[in-house]
């Protein structure tokens, strides 16, 4: 099968569609397909076999995403040369409307992922006023696919209810081998060296960004600081255009030999950090699926994370982790008592558990279902269309 993954953002940019994207390409190539990743231009962008970069409006924005052009000719010439089976595009918007229309003219099957609520990024590319219109905009760009994909079923029920009409499957995003295989010697360099002289160490992974919700994460521990003293450290793995505000916030709460502000790390490095870790907290309320939070437990490190989609549909309770309510002192509560009750060898256990059911390989087996049935569907349609095209003709010569 020769599919077409199109996308707004990817590496070098660290985002979740990134990751997402790249997973899938990767292991629906070692099952024998082709996949060309069409992607936009970044500064400093590695050079890479089967990926067709796009020209990029600018570059550098919110902590270095591209916004991408997707009317580049570029896109259409590389596409034509491919003659794709199917174009799974990841985006309604930029990149989106070009798979539409592409798919439109070359009658090929389209699926589209609905990764992320949209509206909650909309100010980085200064198209806030469009926020009440996104429900909308989904729906009428569903409506021009074959196939819609959610990650979670949360996010199919979210589809269904602002009435996306085409077909709705999910697919979550899978987990690398790797993902399963920390380095052991190296998650314990950096358990020490993060956590000197204290006792337990959290870690969590995001962009460095206002929607990630980490001043939660900060207020949380300002409250364990002042119930139980200096007994821990934070360690924050990511970056973004929010940083300089969450260390002023941190030394203003007076977390700043608490909090540890990581920076980047290679997404193959993230598993030795989680690892490293007693437990992963999560804050984020903006999540469609979370795949920090099954990296985390690929690595065998429980979760503590804020109630909402994207956290529902992986963390259980007392099987893998817990949830909280937006709620500082709930969540610093729950926090002591996992550390308190000895619970942390059985929620390991069932962390590894649930991430066993995300192996890249059965996602791309089930990715592959999806372009069959985005497949027929068309041809259905296309058939559909002709018959009806045939019986208009034939009432007009009767």
């Amino acid at each position: 099968m020769r599919i077409a993954m199109m996308t707004n953002n990817y590496k070098p940019f660290v985002a979740g569609v990134a990751i997402s994207v790249e997973r899938l390409a990767q292991s629906l190539r070692e099952m024998g397909h082709q996949v060309v990743v069409f992607a936009p231009d970044y500064n400093g962008q590695p050079e890479e076999k089967d990926v067709v970069r796009y020209g990029a409006l600018l570059k550098g924005v919110a902590g270095g995403f591209s916004v991408p052009n997707p009317l580049d000719p570029e896109i259409e010439r590389k596409f034509r040369e491919g003659n794709f089976d199917v174009i799974h595009v990841h985006h309604p918007m930029m990149i989106g409307d070009t798979a539409r229309y592409l798919s439109w003219k070359y009658h090929t099957p389209l699926v589209f992922t609905y990764h992320t609520r949209y509206e909650q990024y909309l100010h980085y590319i200064g198209l806030s006023v469009l926020k009440g219109m996104m429900p909308f905009y989904v729906r009428s760009a569903a409506a021009s696919c074959d196939v819609v994909v959610a990650p979670t079923p949360l996010m199919k029920n979210y589809l269904e209810d602002i009435r996306v009409k085409s077909q709705v499957r999910v697919l979550p995003t899978g987990l690398t081998r790797e993902s399963f295989s920390p380095d052991e010697e190296k998650a314990g360099n950096l358990r020490r060296e993060l956590l000197g002289d204290k006792r337990y160490l959290f870690c969590s992974v995001a962009r460095l960004a206002k929607e990630k919700n980490l001043e939660f994460l900060l207020r949380s521990m300002k409250i364990r600081k002042e119930t139980c003293g200096s007994d821990f450290r934070l360690a924050l793995i990511g970056d973004g255009p929010y940083r300089k505000e969450l260390v002023k916030l941190a030394e203003k709460m007076g977390l700043k030999e608490e909090v540890i502000f990581v920076g980047k790390a290679p997404n193959q490095e993230v598993k030795d950090y989680c690892r490293a870790a007693d437990l992963f907290v999560f804050g984020s309320l903006s999540e469609t699926q979370g795949i920090v939070l099954l990296e985390s437990m690929a690595a065998g490190t429980p979760v503590l994370a804020v109630r909402a989609t994207g956290t529902e549909d992986v963390v259980v309770n007392g099987k893998n982790g817990y949830m909280t309510e937006a709620s500082e002192a709930e969540f610093a509560e729950k926090m002591m008592d996992i550390l308190e009750k000895k619970e942390l060898e059985v929620l390991r256990r069932g962390a590894r558990e649930t991430a066993e059911s995300y192996g890249c390989e059965r996602i791309a087996r089930e990715a592959v279902l999806l372009y069959a049935e985005a497949m027929q569907l068309r041809k259905d349609r296309e058939r559909q269309k002709h018959n009806d095209r045939n019986r208009r003709e034939d009432v007009v010569y009767s």
